[in-house]
C-alpha cells in the first residue's frame, strides 16, 4: 500500500523531458615549470622592451614619512615623465609638490636626463647581462623555494600563481642576491603573454647592507606592484605602493610609506636630436 503512494510521482517524474548530457569539460593543461615559465617571461620582456619606447606616461610619486607612533609627520609629492630608451626606463620631473620646477631646476633636470638618455645609448657591456625585471627574478629563483603554484582569474584573464621564498643557506654573490634569501611573496604571471601582472613581496628577515653599517632594512617591510595592459599590446606599470623600515648608519631610524600611480599613456617617438635632449613628442592621431 505505501508503494502506491508514490505511483502519481513517478508518472510525474516519467513525463519529463530528458535534457541532453554536459559534454565534459577540456582538463587544463598542465601547469609550466616555473624556471622554464620565466625564462619566457625573460624573453617576452626583450620584446616589450622594443615596444616600451613608443611610450611615454605620467608616473605620481608620493611619499610619507612616518613616526614612532604612526603619524605621519612629511608628505612629499614628485610627477615624473616617463619614456625608454633601450630599454632602460628615464623619469624626468616635472613638478614638485604640485608646482612646475623653476628655471634653475628644470635645466639641472635636463641635464641629469640627458646624461641618463646617453647611458642607456651608450651601456658598459656588462649591462647586457640579463635585461629587465624577468629575467633578474629568473635568477633569483635559482635561489628560492618555490611552491603553491596554480591557475587564477586576475583581471579576467587567466593567470599563473606561484609562492616563493628566499632559501636561508643558499650561496649568494653581491647584494641583490643577498637580498633574495630575505625575502618571500607571490608573483602573477598572465598566462598568454607570459608577463608579470603583479607582485607582492615582504622581507622576512633584517637586510643588512655592509654588515648594517650603511643601512639596515627591517623585517616586515614590502612592496606591491602592478602592471595592466594597454592598447592591447603592451603591459606597462599603472602603480606600486610599500612600507619600509630601516636604520641608516647605526643611528637614524627611517619608516617611510610610498605609493606610485602611473597614467595618461600616449605612444610618442623619438627623433634623433630630440633624443639628445630627452624630449618627446607625443603622436598626432588623424
Amino acid at each position: 500500500m505505501h508503494a502506491l503512494r508514490f505511483l502519481p510521482l513517478a508518472a510525474l517524474l516519467a513525463s519529463l523531458p530528458v535534457l541532453p548530457a554536459q559534454a565534459p569539460q577540456a582538463a587544463a593543461p598542465p601547469l609550466p615549470e616555473v624556471h622554464q615559465l620565466m625564462k619566457e617571461v625573460g624573453e617576452r620582456q626583450k620584446l616589450v622592451n622594443k615596444v616600451q619606447e613608443n611610450y611615454t606616461y605620467t608616473s605620481m610619486q608620493t611619499t610619507q614619512d612616518i613616526d614612532a607612533k604612526g603619524k605621519v609627520t612629511k608628505i612629499e609629492a614628485k610627477e615624473f615623465e616617463v619614456f625608454f630608451v633601450h630599454g632602460k626606463q628615464i623619469d624626468r620631473l616635472v613638478k614638485k609638490d604640485g608646482k612646475p620646477l623653476t628655471d634653475e631646476e628644470q635645466q639641472k633636470e635636463s641635464e641629469r636626463v640627458t646624461k641618463a638618455v646617453e647611458a642607456a645609448e651608450n651601456p658598459p657591456a656588462e649591462k647586457h647581462k640579463g635585461e629587465g625585471f624577468s629575467l633578474s627574478m629568473s635568477q633569483m629563483l635559482d635561489l628560492m623555494d618555490v611552491h603553491n603554484q596554480r591557475r587564477e582569474s586576475y583581471r579576467g584573464r587567466p593567470t599563473i600563481v606561484f609562492d616563493f621564498i628566499g632559501r636561508k643557506n643558499a650561496k649568494t654573490h653581491g647584494m641583490e642576491e643577498d637580498v633574495s634569501k630575505k625575502i618571500q611573496g607571490t608573483i602573477w604571471i598572465d598566462e598568454a603573454d607570459r608577463t608579470v601582472t603583479h607582485v607582492d613581496v615582504t622581507f622576512n628577515d633584517n637586510f643588512h647592507v655592509a654588515g648594517g653599517l650603511v643601512a639596515n632594512v627591517e623585517k616586515g617591510s614590502n612592496f606591491h606592484l602592478d602592471q595592466a595592459l594597454v592598447n592591447g599590446e603592451i603591459w606597462l606599470p599603472t602603480g606600486s605602493e610599500g612600507t619600509v623600515t630601516l636604520r641608516l648608519f647605526l643611528v637614524k631610524g627611517i619608516r617611510q610609506h610610498f605609493t606610485e600611480q602611473d597614467y595618461d599613456f600616449k605612444r610618442y617617438h623619438v627623433e634623433a636630436e630630440q633624443s639628445k635632449q630627452a624630449a618627446a613628442v607625443v603622436e598626432k592621431k588623424p
